[in-house]
């Protein structure tokens, strides 16, 4: 028996009780896990170490308390785009982007009676199709205020959406819910933005029941040669050019997406992709890319963490 403890930032989480990774990890256990010190104790958040959702870190207290370069320059990025984010990012992507989110929101099947979480709502365009097409409730989650004001007036405006949407401050890497307090989760275009992808994955995994449905949506580079130079090509002249044409701050995300896109996946295939959601417990993960590869939609259904593994 062995204790899996934080010890990456000097401290010590101490879980109700040792952790053999031998065995398949109680997630309850590590988000109920206690940092003694000066001050309040705080949680403990998960991350994957020999292919296990099972080591322990600490929580910060807030979203900006610990916010890395990466996040902080996510939050600079989005602050300009709330007002047009809908109907250029649609433009942007010659109409692929809506014609993505229904196939994500498709990949749900909820139920009228489900709660919803929806991780990095942005302007709830995702909260908006669920509520819609299963008339579900859902939470709307994102750590900018800007897109969430810009969500806010879309539920507010909206008599169906009044009463089935809410919308939270918050990040992904540290959900403010209990372990499977949702029926079902999405996310889009989230993991670019986050410093450990695998880590993310295990607490967005955490917050949905057994059963649950998990689907996101994400760029993906073309994998044809022809296809994939005119994407390159497109990526990083068309998109700051025609970014340019409505904002100095769209002209900054495209030319911040000709990097972020092909950088996200040097690092990684979509079958690592896949192979990281089965780490967190996750299972008949499917990997759908769309628009010749250029949109990637990937969907699985949550596993109970307490079934024992052969």
């Amino acid at each position: 028996m062995k204790k899996l403890i934080g010890q990456e930032r000097g401290h010590r989480c101490v879980p109700r009780r040792a952790i053999d990774p031998g065995r398949p990890l109680q997630l309850t256990e590590m988000a109920r896990a206690t940092v003694p010190g000066p001050g309040t104790a705080r949680r403990c958040r998960l991350l994957v170490v020999d292919g296990r959702c099972g080591h322990a870190e600490t929580m910060s207290d807030g979203p900006a308390a610990e916010a890395g370069e990466r996040k902080r320059h996510a939050l600079q990025l989005f602050s300009g785009l709330p007002r047009h984010y809908d109907r250029v990012g649609a433009a942007l992507s010659f109409g692929q982007d809506p014609r993505w989110r229904r196939a994500m929101v498709a990949a749900v099947r909820a139920g009228s009676r489900d709660r919803v979480l929806d991780v990095a709502t942005g302007t709830g365009m995702v909260a908006d199709a669920l509520v819609r097409r299963y008339g579900c409730t859902v939470v709307g989650l994102d750590q900018s205020e800007a897109m969430l004001g810009r969500a806010r007036a879309r539920v507010q405006a909206d008599d169906l959406l009044r009463p089935r949407v809410s919308l939270v401050v918050g990040e992904a890497e540290r959900l403010p819910f209990a372990d499977g307090e949702f029926d079902h989760l999405t996310f889009t275009y989230l993991l670019r933005y986050v410093d450990d992808p695998a880590a993310t994955v295990c607490e967005l995994a955490r917050v949905v029941r057994p059963g649950g449905r998990i689907a996101s949506l994400e760029f993906g580079v073309p994998s044809a040669p022809l296809w994939r130079a005119l994407w390159k090509a497109y990526a990083r002249v068309g998109l700051p050019a025609l970014g340019r044409l409505v904002s100095r701050e769209w002209r900054d995300t495209g030319t911040f997406l000709s990097r972020s896109i092909p950088d996200f996946y040097a690092h990684r295939s979509l079958a690592d992709l896949a192979a990281l959601w089965e780490r967190a417990g996750i299972a008949d993960v499917d990997v759908r890319p769309m628009s010749l590869g250029a949109g990637v939609v990937m969907w699985g259904t949550r596993v109970d963490e307490r079934t024992p593994t052969a």
